[in-house]
């Protein structure tokens, strides 16, 4: 497995695994909902690339991407410390530890960013992905009750974070 920083051309690959995360029922957008093009979302790779606090990570197996880890950073003074993180898994790789090697990833390019708060939100049923995040060091902050709404049902996310140090 390689984990590597994402180029223009793995948009194609990326949003192939993107709409199969969105099968799980556990990403912000629900399956068929999001309609991504190639074209407009390597633009996106390319704007996150020159960001200094912001990338996406993409794990390979077999020139295959099968996972990405999107960090999202912001510039005002008093918020650039933090990124906030997306994750997701092609199907039919999970449990093959490729979340583990995604974040590990993280780890080393936030803390040569000088990134020292990594958040992101977690439906609270998602048990697995709540697993990985505690595993690599997340903490629950606090539940944004009702937060989406899934298949006519509102559904709660925990707020979790993890702090680097400087």
């Amino acid at each position: 497995m390689l984990i590597r920083e994402a180029r223009l051309e793995d948009a194609e690959g990326l949003i192939t695994v993107m709409k199969n995360a969105e099968e799980s029922n556990f990403m912000l957008f629900g399956p068929g909902e999001r309609q991504l093009e190639s074209k407009q979302f390597a633009v996106f790779i390319e704007k996150m690339r020159y960001q200094f606090n912001s990338t996406i990570f993409i794990a390979e197996v077999k020139d295959n991407i099968v996972g990405y880890l999107i960090v999202q950073g912001d510039t005002p003074s008093r918020i650039a410390h933090r990124a906030y993180i997306v994750i997701g898994i092609h199907s039919d790789f999970r449990g093959r530890g490729i979340g583990t090697a995604l974040f590990s990833k993280l780890n080393d390019w936030a803390k040569n960013k000088s990134i020292h708060r990594l958040e992101l939100t977690v439906m609270v049923d998602n048990t697995v992905g709540i697993a990985l995040y505690k595993k690599m060091g997340f903490e629950i902050e606090g539940t944004k009750r009702h937060s989406l709404r899934v298949n006519g049902s509102y559904v709660d996310e925990y707020y979790m974070a993890k702090f680097l140090p400087i």
